[in-house]
């Protein structure tokens, strides 16, 4: 297996860890977040490698989203309340 192909898993596990932390501490089923992860500057970050970022941990990570990126909640919990 290949650097490049490890990297490309390891960073999907990442994600993934992401997702399911957001969902735990925001109390969001696993799609809405996933839908917030994926509209996040921190996807794009991870994605591009900058910054070394995929190296942090993913409870950090997840974490420094919803300090950094609230607007990304509220398009969430918007939603929710126009469902009901």
């Amino acid at each position: 297996m290949l650097k490049h192909d490890l990297d490309l898993i390891y960073k999907e596990n990442l994600e993934t860890d992401i997702v399911r932390r957001l969902a735990e501490i925001k109390n969001l089923d696993f799609r809405k977040a996933m839908d917030v992860y994926y509209k996040s500057r921190l996807s794009e970050q991870i994605y591009a490698g900058e910054y070394g970022i995929e190296n942090l941990d993913y409870k950090y990570l997840a974490e420094d989203l919803v300090e950094n990126e609230p607007e990304l909640f509220e398009t969430v919990k918007g939603s929710e309340t126009q469902n009901l």
